[in-house]
């Protein structure tokens, strides 16, 4: 008997499905698993941070794992980000076949690509070409509208977890790009060495930025996320 996959797919912080949607296609596409994008309290389209915390962010988490649960045989989660750290923390409380994380923001900021992408924007604001500016378009939202108290809950979302990555001991692929602007490229290896997993793979995009599903060379490590989960089964 063939067991039903289902694939939870979990966008980072200030973000939505939009940051995952690229990879949850190729899924589709390739395979017939069930694959379940939530979007946490305050988050999507249009921001509305304020009234919630870190608690409600896991919680969400958890309420899509056990709706997708009843749907399924097994689950693969996909965290992307801030949803990386959500990941783990659902691994450690449910049962989780495998893990595929997205520019895990285990640290954050990756201060000298933020201020090169930085640079750029400001030598485009002087042109008058700042609308254009792919830094600019990225993050005007989050520049405006995230509150300072939503951004200390996402700090200590990841303190909340960060003593346990140890305690992970599911096969766990990890995906980083070197480019990465928000989180440090050596992440993802720190992750890859911290953890307990005996089934563990590190990929990387030498020219992979945080959004890391839109990167030029995703399709190819799409095809190796894949492989890694389909060898996880």
């Amino acid at each position: 008997m063939n067991l039903k996959i289902g694939v939870l797919c979990l966008h980072g912080f200030t973000g939505g499905a939009y940051e995952i949607k690229s990879f949850c296609d190729y899924l589709e596409q390739n395979t017939e698993w069930t694959i379940h994008v939530p979007t946490l309290s305050g988050h999507g389209e249009k921001l509305n941070l304020d009234l919630f915390t870190a608690e409600h962010w896991l919680m969400d988490a958890e309420i899509a794992y056990k709706y997708l649960y009843k749907e399924v045989d097994e689950i693969f989660i996909v965290g992307f980000s801030m949803g990386g750290i959500i990941a783990m923390y659902l691994a450690l409380r449910y049962k989780v076949k495998a893990l595929v994380l997205l520019s895990p923001a285990a640290r954050y900021i990756r201060t000298k690509q933020f201020v090169i992408d930085l640079n750029g924007l400001f030598i485009d604001v002087l042109q008058g070409e700042y609308k254009e500016n792919e830094f600019f378009k990225r993050y005007e939202r989050k520049l405006i509208d995230v509150p300072v108290a939503s951004a200390k809950e996402f700090t200590r979302l990841v303190r909340k977890v960060s003593p346990y990555y140890e305690k992970i001991t599911v096969p766990i692929c990890l995906v980083q790009g070197e480019k990465d602007e928000l989180v440090p490229y050596t992440t993802a290896a720190y992750l890859y060495n911290k953890v307990a997993s005996t089934k563990k793979e590190l990929i990387t995009s030498p020219e992979g930025k945080h959004l890391i599903c839109y990167c030029e060379d995703a399709e190819k490590w799409f095809k190796k996320a894949l492989d890694f989960l389909n060898s996880c089964k």
